[in-house]
């Protein structure tokens, strides 16, 4: 089930996350069409403040798919809710003080950015800022709808508003561009109420029956907060890595090649952004189904994970590289064609980060894995030194000594030794072979169930509940469990499995029933996870308790209840999960 789920989230976070770069390339292909050179720039120099929020925003969505996947992966909704409140008030008051404090500060926040005060480039940047930062908000909260909507199983509703989203943006700058003619500040704007369109549309659900997230005052505690921002913090760094490598990108293009350099920066750092959706989504989505396994502490899982992730990243970039490699001239041609020094140096360097795109992603897929599996410390030195570290070391020697051609060159031989360095460190710290699966899940030897104490298998349809259930009670007469015990598990899983098919299964979908069982001391647990209807039996038992009138409904939900001590059900990812402790 992992390679299938993986690719489903994996498509879904991918087009959410090109739909919302789509709206900031947008608003670069527009301003280098129809504002010319000095606009692009201002854009570029504006982009420091946009990633700040965006840092913000990233911090909130990383720590949220951490902490709500492990409360998910432990069924506890209490939890769960905690997060939720929490993580809505932080972004809340965070945005109102943010969007204070750069419209307060605005004139020697362009300053510091690069703009020279009293030039055309100077009040474009102010212009676009004060634009954009109406929207900050929005910004943020948009980022925190992708992890909330994944894991509650709305992926087609994100999509939805995501992609609203950029056609509301394209006719908004169209329409700036051709009617109210407002230069940056208009584009700006644009991509503001594009924002608030998303989050009208996604937010719905949030008020909606099925909504599995409830706001509650109450829960909002300091000790949540602190974990969700522990869960984001190698995210906020990688973030706040990115910002000072942009900014030093961009003082060594304006010393190097003025402003034409510094735009055609602008440019492939737009367009990139397009190209690291892919390893973006790759990495989001191992992030959200790595927690959850960790949680559970699925090692099989866990190695299906970087199996899984590393071949999409390496096949799925490869595509995406040969595309921006043939096509680099029409696409930065899109952006602008009155400056041939900027066209060229753009195209060169769009071409320089298309060869990065395979170790980037790679890197950023292992960072969020390793982020999940509780390595955080190693994570964040990790964002450094890839983000900054790394690339603007190359920057400074190389755009010093040969030239602004030589600072493109940071892309792929700062991703390269990233790649490098994970690969080394994980060999030395795990002692396993160097490249081997085995060193890169990067598993303590202790981890999970010891080898033999784990057993899987899947239920396709009513003729494997049969087989499912003896092999169970097999393989618990094998761990030497009692045969009472034995017989419970083998009927637990015959009943629950029985129950999905005649209830859950719906005609024509791939319908799938993954049964996990592992020892654990003198007791067995027992995990049932399937992509069917939506079914709580938590729920179902507690409305039945009120109204005992027919003993014979549901029964065989009744005598499992009767036979476990411990019940759990979460709906993940738009999966039914149910843990069982016999």
């Amino acid at each position: 089930m992992i390679n299938k789920l993986f690719k489903q989230l994996l498509i879904s976070q991918i087009v959410s996350a090109m739909a919302v770069t789509l709206c900031l390339l947008v608003d670069s292909i527009m301003i280098g069409r129809f504002l010319g050179v000095d606009a692009v720039a201002a854009y570029g120099l504006a982009n420091p403040v946009l990633l700040g929020f965006a840092a913000f925003g990233s911090l909130l969505s990383s720590g949220i798919q951490v902490v709500c996947s492990k409360a998910m992966g432990n069924g506890n909704d209490k939890q769960l809710n905690t997060y939720f409140t929490v993580a809505v008030t932080v972004a809340a008051v965070f945005s109102a003080v943010g969007v204070a404090l750069v419209l307060i500060f605005l004139d020697p926040l362009c300053v510091l950015l690069g703009a020279k005060e009293g030039t055309p480039v100077f009040t474009l940047t102010k212009d676009y800022l004060k634009g954009f930062i109406i929207g900050a908000p929005a910004f943020i909260a948009a980022q925190m709808l992708v992890p909330f909507l994944q894991m509650s199983g709305e992926r087609i509703r994100l999509v939805v508003a995501v992609l609203c989203m950029t056609v509301a943006d394209i006719a908004f700058d169209l329409l700036n561009v051709y009617i109210f003619k407002q230069d940056t500040f208009g584009m700006g704007l644009a991509s503001t109420v594009s924002y608030y369109i998303a989050i009208i549309i996604g937010g719905i659900y949030f008020f909606s029956h099925k909504c599995i997230y409830k706001f509650d005052k109450k829960l909002i505690k300091l000790k949540a907060l602190l974990e969700v921002f522990s869960g984001g913090i190698p995210t906020v760094i990688n973030q706040i890595s990115l910002v000072l490598l942009v900014f030093t990108v961009n003082k060594v293009m304006m010393s190097a090649g003025q402003n034409t350099a510094v735009a055609a920066f602008s440019i492939v750092s737009t367009i990139a952004n397009l190209g690291y959706c892919i390893g973006g989504g790759i990495s989001e989505v191992s992030l959200m189904l790595t927690s959850i396994s960790y949680t559970e502490e699925d090692e099989h899982s866990l190695k299906e994970i970087v199996k899984v992730q590393s071949v999409y990243a390496i096949f799925i970039n490869l595509a995406a590289t040969l595309i921006f490699v043939v096509f680099a001239t029409p696409l930065v041609r899109l952006f602008i064609d009155s400056s041939p020094d900027a066209e060229n140096d753009a195209i060169f360097g769009l071409r320089m980060f298309a060869v990065s795109l395979i170790p980037s992603s790679l890197n950023a897929a292992f960072k969020k894995y390793y982020q999940a599996i509780g390595n955080i410390l190693f994570s964040e030195i990790f964002s450094a030194l890839q983000n900054f570290v790394f690339p603007a070391t190359v920057v400074l020697i190389l755009g010093n000594t040969v030239g602004k051609n030589g600072v493109w060159w940071y892309y792929l031989i700062g991703e390269v030794l990233s790649l490098l360095f994970i690969t080394i460190y994980v060999h030395i710290k795990s002692g396993k072979p160097m490249f081997s699966l085995d060193s890169y899940v990067f598993l303590p030897e202790d981890f999970g169930a010891k080898p033999g104490d784990a057993m899987e298998f899947s239920v396709f349809d009513a003729s494997g509940i049969t087989s499912a259930s003896l092999a169970a009670q097999e393989f618990c007469r094998i761990k030497g469990l009692p045969k009472k015990k034995s017989m419970y598990t083998a009927l637990c899983i015959e009943e629950m499995a029985n129950n999905i098919i005649q209830h859950g299964f719906v005609e024509g979908k791939d319908n799938r029933i993954d049964i996990r069982l592992v020892k654990k001391e003198n007791h067995m647990l027992i995990r049932i996870r399937d992509n069917c209807k939506h079914f709580d039996p938590t729920k179902y038992m507690e409305l039945n308790r009120q109204d005992s009138s027919d003993l014979s409904k549901h029964i065989g939900i009744r005598m499992t209840y009767k036979m476990v001590k411990k019940v759990q059900y979460v709906n993940s990812l738009g999966l039914n999960s149910l843990m069982l402790d016999i």
